[in-house]
């Protein structure tokens, strides 16, 4: 895989070099800011956003209320087992970060000294995207825009080849994909026994949050008995 790094005609070489070249023309503010949101930016925001996709099922109520907030949990679980299977992959394919071997590249955050294959930012927000996706499709949607952002930057900073990148979104939807029945299979009854509980139920479903098919009746609202309605009649 170091190989590909190698050859400045290769095409992932190429498009690291005219990604991460955009640094260079921009100011010197745009670039910092890049860092942050590269950096940190994006995954403070996935934390929001899988708070916010809880907020959401959770408050929704319905009969499938537990099996959403189990899906919403999976996010996180599957970007952390992501984290881990990217370990040993890391350390096979062992390909230096871009700034070792190429010359010229403006790197906007420096003391990366691990290998650059698969990239850990990409693989994490991937996975969660591809989990809320799951969950609720508005939320994964939002996701997937965020991991594709993270993944630029990535590249813009310097510290990733292009096809870095691409391996880490494809770990992290991989994941999250095909690990998700195991995960909706154990989950969910844990959900479920989290709902019947009357002190925590509240983190599956929100009080006054009705069932799937219930009929939302109007505080005070004198609700019409049969027998009344006959004598109406």
């Amino acid at each position: 895989m170091a190989g590909l790094a190698e050859s400045g005609s290769n095409p992932d070489v190429d498009l690291l070099y005219d990604i991460n070249g955009l640094a260079k023309d921009a100011p010197r503010w745009f670039d910092r800011g890049v860092e942050f949101v590269g950096e940190y930016g994006l995954l403070i925001a996935m934390v929001l956003l899988v708070a916010g996709c809880w907020w959401s099922v959770r408050r929704r109520g319905g009969e499938d209320a537990a099996s959403s907030v189990a899906a919403v949990v999976w996010a996180p679980l599957a970007a952390g087992i992501a984290l881990l299977v990217n370990m040993p992959i890391r350390d096979f394919v062992a390909r230096p970060r871009p700034f070792a071997d190429h010359q010229g590249l403006e790197v906007l955050v420096s003391g990366k000294t691990d290998y650059s294959f698969v990239s850990d930012h990409a693989t994490l927000t991937m996975a969660v995207a591809v989990g809320l996706f799951i969950a609720n499709r508005k939320f994964g949607l939002i996701g997937i825009g965020l991991a594709l952002l993270e993944g630029f930057c990535r590249v813009y900073m310097g510290v990733h080849y292009p096809t870095d990148v691409i391996g880490g979104f494809a770990l992290g939807t991989a994941v999250a994909l095909l690990l998700s029945p195991l995960a909706m299979l154990l989950l969910t009854p844990v959900a479920k026994a989290v709902e019947g509980s009357a002190r925590v139920g509240g983190l599956i479903r929100a009080r006054g949050a009705a069932f799937a098919g219930e009929e939302a009746v109007i505080a005070g609202a004198r609700v019409e008995r049969a027998e009344d309605r006959d004598l109406a009649a």
